[in-house]
């Protein structure tokens, strides 16, 4: 496609969304540029999954159940259609186990002697797609995202934006739900239009997202007076919200703004800096900064953080107390920044040679139009002021997180080099460098997550009478979150002096419905090849 196409049509997509797409059904002001929907995902086959049994039955695993509890085993699991019914201890490590103390045999069993279960992770911040993605290639099949979330243990994402439009989106959710698809289950915020001028204009866009079945909104700015309105309604709704602060709107609505109105979530870290400064009102822009410049919008929000009130003082606590007594929920989204410190790590992660598209992988390269793509000229500086935005950042989340606060693990991939599944993981060791043990990693990626979305009852932990979303792998994550990756973990094999990938999810449970993670990331793996021999016949 030649430059100035897709300069215009970025700048359809981004003019109808800021104008508030008057025009546009409620849903699709951000898909209404787009001429050719990605492929809905295929149906599900019975070479990837089986199930839902009758009864089925795990037998011998060790147990980390999400709630903070440490691993416990060997214990066996039983699931009946899509419920457990019962967790029961059957014995201590390295003593045989007694048949007696075992539960009733299953009409499928899975052995996991020597395994680990966690409960189904959470991705609390992802995209299934947008306009801007077409515009290297075709879009990423949905089979692709589906099946990298799904090889690395996710069984709940919540898409943040419908930028594919909320019938397309919410007609995928509607057939993950029905276990029709390979798909984790999808929970749907759609994105509100920032150009609404009156309330009555927001308050009827809630209703209709609501009445097509969306879970919540995904908010980036607008007139604080319609916002505020928006989010009233949403109250009424039953709809729960998101809402990444965009600097465009942020010297008016903060995160104590909304969180104020009822926002239930923060994501990345936007308008938390800016509710937190003590000496300006407004962020310490260079003269010649443009926002439309990514690397200007993304260099300077790397300087956030040191703008701000430090650590321990009054603002920084009151801040955090207001948030706290809120019950306020941070959804820091870390790796989707993290190549801003690095961009040559984040470039040559291990798994973008078998895993990611050559489309995907042109739409990372840097480009002046395209979101994400902003490294036009990065330096060292750029790099060393992130790391230190990074380490305050951090310092506030990890805190929050001690004193009580809810904080989840979310991915935004898709953008910066960020791969779908794999950067989720990353996410975890990132949360982990923050200062959270393991076990509360863990808790963030499940519970919390569940807490967010207001599934806790059904999801997010290994207990009895919850929805049976399991991983099963068969290395300890606790000890190393590097074994959930896809591509698994180098290990020196001591007898045999060679260096072994081991780890990767061998099965994710999602209804009761087990799934083959390794099938499915080689499909994936085959996906990805196909696509490079199709560009190699056509060049």
């Amino acid at each position: 496609m030649k430059l100035r196409h897709i300069f215009a049509s970025v700048a359809c997509t981004l003019l109808a969304f800021a104008a508030g797409a008057q025009d546009a059904e409620p849903g699709e002001e951000r898909a209404r540029s787009i001429t050719k929907l990605p492929l809905v995902a295929s149906p599900r086959e019975s070479r990837l999954s089986q199930g839902p049994f009758k009864r089925l039955v795990i037998r011998g695993a060790t147990v980390v159940d999400g709630t903070g509890s440490p691993p416990i085993g060997p214990m066996d699991i039983v699931i009946e259609g899509n419920r457990i019914t019962e967790i029961r201890g059957v014995g201590n490590p390295g003593v045989s186990i007694n048949p007696d103390r075992r539960p009733e045999p299953g009409d499928y069993e899975i052995d996991a002697d020597g395994s680990y279960v966690l409960p189904g992770l959470i991705d609390a911040h992802s995209h299934i797609g947008n306009a801007l993605w077409g515009l290297t290639g075709d879009m990423p099949p949905m089979d692709y995202i589906f099946k990298l979330w799904m090889g690395h243990g996710i069984t709940t994402s919540r898409e943040v934006g419908c930028g594919l439009g909320a019938n397309y989106t919410i007609g995928e959710k509607t057939r993950s739900e029905k276990n029709e698809i390979t798909a984790p289950r999808l929970i749907v915020h759609c994105g509100f239009p920032t150009g609404f001028s009156e309330a009555r204009q927001a308050e009827d866009w809630v209703r209709a997202i609501k009445r097509k079945g969306a879970d919540g909104i995904k908010f980036f700015g607008g007139h604080p007076s319609v916002l505020e309105a928006a989010f009233a309604e949403a109250k009424k709704q039953g709809l729960r919200t998101a809402f990444h602060h965009a600097q465009l709107s942020v010297a008016r609505v903060n995160v104590l703004t909304s969180a104020r109105w009822g926002l239930n979530s923060m994501e990345h870290w936007y308008g938390l800096p800016e509710a937190l400064f003590d000496d300006r009102i407004i962020q310490d822009y260079p003269y010649d900064y443009n926002y439309n410049n990514e690397q200007d919008r993304f260099g300077e929000a790397g300087r956030l953080w040191q703008q701000a009130a430090k650590p321990g003082s009054k603002k920084w606590n009151d801040v955090m107390e207001e948030l706290l007594a809120l019950d306020f929920t941070l959804d820091p989204t870390f790796t989707i920044y993290e190549a801003n410190r690095d961009v040559m790590r984040a470039r040559n992660a291990d798994w973008h040679h078998d895993y990611t598209l050559p489309s995907v992988w042109r739409f990372f390269q840097p480009n002046r139009v395209l979101h994400g793509s902003y490294h036009f000229d990065w330096t060292t500086k750029d790099e060393i002021d992130w790391k230190r935005n990074f380490d305050l950042w951090m310092t506030f989340v990890n805190e929050y997180k001690n004193r009580g606060g809810r904080v989840t693990a979310g991915s935004d991939s898709g953008f910066i080099f960020k791969l779908f599944g794999f950067d989720y993981i990353r996410e975890l060791e990132l949360l982990q460098e923050a200062g959270f043990h393991p076990l509360e990693v863990l808790q963030s990626a499940t519970i919390n997550g569940a807490e967010l979305i207001g599934r806790d009852k059904d999801l997010g932990s290994i207990e009895v009478g919850k929805l049976a979303d399991l991983v099963i792998l068969d290395e300890n994550p606790i000890n190393n979150f590097k074994v959930l990756y896809g591509t698994g973990h180098m290990r020196l094999n001591d007898e045999t002096n060679e260096v072994e990938r081991v780890g990767g999810v061998k099965y994710t449970i999602k209804d009761g419905i087990i799934y083959d993670a390794v099938m499915m990331r080689a499909d994936v793996r085959a996906m990805v090849q196909a696509a490079k021999d199709a560009e190699k016949t056509a060049n």
